[in-house]
């Protein structure tokens, strides 16, 4: 299948790509003139990359009608750590994704797949489902609402299938130094203090390998809608960052409390995954697996 793959340089997105290479998927990735691609440098030589800004829509345009994607999966969007939630630049990568989808339309896409984020949700439902009311208190989780919506009436117009998955707290291996796994990572390794909160908060932390996999598989499937991309296991950020310390042997360097917590912090945010298990997709890390692979990397990399 010929796959178009956005985003393919990000954290999800090079694990997305190694997902659809190896499964001999022909794929395609649109990249900045100046992205090096480093988290792609192992598959550079088995991608079609196509350089084009997102936000120029000739550019895009040129790129779609160059290689006739039947599917393509859509992450590319801003994603800077503490800055994305209420950033304006949220606006033109929706904008961006519209005339990505309207190309694709135009091009004879078939299968549309774009990410969301599981903060589209009213969070005061804690347990969320496919159809629990949106409620977003972003700007991006607002645009990323938007998205969805305005992705899925534009393919309801044409021959072309929209699926959304609708993200949850991704971990593992390349992901940006600044998050929370990482920079824990980075810490206990080096046996220097980690300052945290005092982790009360409940989430669904899933492995980013994981995600891949149901992007693929969304790709590969012809189902239209929202799908959850989630572990559905609640966890809280003290137990996970207990569990990276009990795995360095490290937790006296874990200071719970040391960070005031954030009053508009949902305090259990956590999905069903029970539709996109229902397409064959299962998780292959649990949570403790899941951390011991991503300190593996970490120390390959280092």
């Amino acid at each position: 299948m010929k796959v178009l793959l956005t985003g393919a340089s990000g954290f999800i997105g090079a694990h997305v790509a190694r997902w659809l290479l190896d499964r001999n998927h022909d794929l395609a990735v649109v990249a900045l003139p100046d992205d090096p691609l480093n988290r792609l440098a192992c598959l550079r030589d088995r991608l079609n990359i196509l350089r084009a800004p997102l936000e120029e829509t000739g550019a895009i345009r040129d790129a779609v009608l160059k290689f006739q994607p039947e599917t393509c999966i859509h992450l590319a969007w801003y994603a800077e750590p503490g800055q994305y939630l209420h950033s304006p630049k949220n606006i033109p990568a929706l904008a961006a994704s519209l005339s990505l989808f309207e190309a694709l339309r135009n091009a004879g896409c078939r299968r549309i797949v774009g990410a969301g984020t599981c903060l589209e949700y009213n969070t005061d439902f804690g347990y969320l489902r496919e159809e629990t009311p949106a409620k977003p208190a972003s700007l991006y989780a607002a645009a990323k609402l938007s998205c969805g919506l305005l992705g899925e009436q534009l393919a309801a117009s044409s021959q072309t299938s929209f699926a959304w998955g609708r993200i949850f707290y991704p971990y593992g291996p390349k992901e940006d130094p600044r998050r929370l796994v990482p920079s824990a990572i980075a810490a206990l390794s080096q046996g220097r203090f980690f300052e945290a909160t005092e982790g009360n908060q409940i989430r669904d932390y899933i492995h980013v390998a994981d995600v891949a996999s149901a992007f693929g598989m969304l790709a590969e499937q012809e189902t239209c809608g929202v799908f959850n991309i989630s572990s559905g296991v609640p966890v809280s950020v003290r137990q996970l960052l207990e569990m990276l310390g009990g795995l360095y042997g490290q937790n006296h360097l874990l200071h719970f409390g040391a960070l005031p917590g954030r009053p508009s912090d949902p305090p259990f945010i956590c999905g069903c995954n029970d539709r996109l298990k229902s397409l064959g997709w299962r998780p292959s890390f649990s949570l403790a697996e899941g951390l011991a692979d991503t300190i593996k990397a970490a120390e390959v990399s280092s």
